[in-house]
């Protein structure tokens, strides 16, 4: 049966319950969110899906909290938050009302899971600290919901309601801007893994626009890559391949004498014609045209593949 409320508790706001309120009133959007802590709220009934409050969990009478003796744990022990029960049991509705294939409905619950959800639990459950994120910890997306309640001595009785619906805003944007980009590193794939195909031997993935690559290059495993080239707005990109997904070692840089260069120095230092930017980082560049880039694309190749030989005759 569709709700007609979405119930919640009252006072202060965290992360869990603002989260567990995208996924809800995206499915529910004419059910009113209800923040309260009263008997008559926080008890189950036909036309409510309460979360967060109420002391109990059970789907079936659809009340999701995690704050009672005895609280929901997931298969490996960790604990859950509302966020993680109403993703559980709501997640794979969520991502289909969003316009997610079907196909691609079950890798980005799971991925989202993993990535985003987990995090929110361990955290609301006391069991993973904020500091672990060191001087960003104030910088983490619960730290910083939470930043958007009223001070202390606000005076009027309605603020906190309303930067309860403003922080319901930014986290929705925040989320679904990573099932976005979840769905979107899936689309990528199959247009990289037809690129990889189609480069066969050659040191250089030529795509036919900015994507994520990395993980179709790894799927693939096309460990001969070094470098891949495509077009921008108005300009074409040469960027390495990095080594693992921390950190920013990559398997190849571009070469030593273009970094930091631009233009007609840069045009100088390489030889070629068009040739207009390379980060000093020397894991990116640029060139005004697809020649430019794949001319030094192979320039950055040979290179390479030169020190690669001399290190191993070391």
């Amino acid at each position: 049966m569709t709700p007609d409320f979405l119930v919640t508790h009252s006072g202060g706001f965290h992360a869990d319950e603002l989260l567990s309120s995208v996924i809800l009133t995206r499915l529910f959007p004419d059910a009113r969110v209800v923040r309260s802590r009263a008997p008559e709220w926080i008890t189950p009934g036909e036309d409510r899906i309460i979360y967060d409050v109420g002391g109990a969990y059970d789907a079936e009478a659809r009340i999701f909290d995690h704050h009672q003796r005895g609280a929901p744990l997931r298969d490996d022990g960790q604990p859950f938050s509302s966020f993680g029960l109403i993703w559980k049991h709501f997640g794979r509705d969520y991502l289909t009302a969003w316009g997610l294939p079907e196909v691609h409905v079950e890798t980005v619950h799971a991925a989202l899971d993993a990535s985003f959800v987990l995090p929110i639990d361990l955290l609301d459950n006391g069991a993973m600290s904020p500091a672990v994120a060191g001087p960003l910890a104030v910088l983490t997306l619960p730290v910083l919901l939470e930043t958007l309640k009223p001070v202390f001595d606000e005076p009027d009785p309605e603020a906190l309601e309303r930067a309860f619906g403003q922080a319901l805003a930014i986290a929705r944007s925040f989320f679904e801007a990573r099932v976005a980009g979840s769905a979107a590193k899936l689309r990528a794939e199959d247009l990289v893994l037809e690129a990889v195909s189609a480069a066969g031997d050659s040191r250089v993935l030529e795509l036919p626009r900015g994507m994520p690559f990395r993980p179709a290059v790894m799927k693939a495993g096309a460990d001969h890559l070094l470098f891949v080239v495509h077009p921008r707005d108005r300009d074409w990109c040469l960027t390495g391949i990095r080594r693992a997904d921390e950190g920013f070692e990559q398997r190849a840089d571009l070469p030593e004498a273009w970094a930091g260069l631009t233009n007609g120095d840069l045009e100088a230092a390489c030889g070629v014609q068009g040739a207009s930017f390379c980060h000093n980082g020397r894991f990116i560049a640029a060139a005004k045209t697809r020649e430019a880039a794949l001319a030094m694309a192979d320039l950055a190749v040979s290179e390479a593949l030169a020190a690669q030989g001399q290190s191993a005759a070391r």
